[in-house]
């Protein structure tokens, strides 16, 4: 099983106090789960269709949890899935 990745960054490196802070991170989690699904359809009479075969993918769910040092609280502004952004105050 892959380890989750994940990276960070600042919309800037130095805030002065009140203001706002924009963490963006992405974040990916390469496991996942191919599920086969097969279809067949029979009549009364014994007729039978071609296979039908279908594949998709079950990625693994993630959690992003953002904390730091000093207690701030960062509301989450997006998250697509792949990429979420952060906000706080300096």
């Amino acid at each position: 099983m892959a380890v989750p990745t994940v990276s960070a960054s600042l919309n800037k490196s130095t805030f002065a106090p009140g203001e706002q802070m924009l963490l963006t991170v992405q974040y990916g989690d390469t496991d996942n789960d191919v599920v086969t699904v097969t279809v067949v359809v029979a009549d009364s009479q014994g007729n039978v269709s071609d296979p039908v075969v279908v594949n998709a993918n079950i990625n693994d769910p993630v959690t992003v949890t953002v904390t730091d040092s000093d207690s701030r609280v960062w509301t989450k502004q997006s998250d697509n899935g792949a990429v979420a952004v952060y906000r706080a105050v300096a």
